[in-house]
């Protein structure tokens, strides 16, 4: 959808969106880590699949026997990642890498936004909250 159609078009939408599955080699594990980086709860953890919700958004974890996904990506294509708001970028990456994610040398962002890698070693972008407009 472009950001000109009307609301009304909006209404007309045939799905909703459910929640977000992620692959995995570790399901609990990403499950404990992006429900700590969230704020959010585990609502489901064993070894083949996690699922962690808040805000009334659910995002599940299922596993893939030898996950592992290259950052940079060596196709050079981009893939499917996380986006998270931060108030500011280098103590969210420090504690994000405090609770097991690391911060690769490769940053395309040129300081607007940060890559993070997960601890199955998936990308995820940290940027900047935008300002409050009065």
């Amino acid at each position: 959808m472009s950001h000109t159609q009307s609301t009304a078009e909006h209404r007309k939408a045939t799905a909703t969106l459910s929640m977000v599955n992620i692959d995995s080699a570790d399901p609990a594990r990403l499950a404990r880590f992006y429900a700590a980086a969230l704020g959010w709860e585990v609502t489901y953890s064993d070894d083949s699949y996690g699922m962690i919700e808040g805000n009334g958004i659910k995002i599940g974890f299922g596993k893939v026997e030898g996950f592992r996904p290259q950052w940079p990506d060596e196709a050079g294509g981009k893939r499917f990642h996380l986006d998270l708001q931060v108030a500011d970028l280098d103590e969210a990456a420090e504690s994000l890498c405090a609770i097991g994610a690391s911060q690769p040398d490769f940053q395309p962002g040129a300081g607007r936004w940060r890559v993070l890698l997960d601890p199955d070693g998936q990308p995820f972008c940290l940027s900047p909250r935008p300002a409050a407009t009065p």
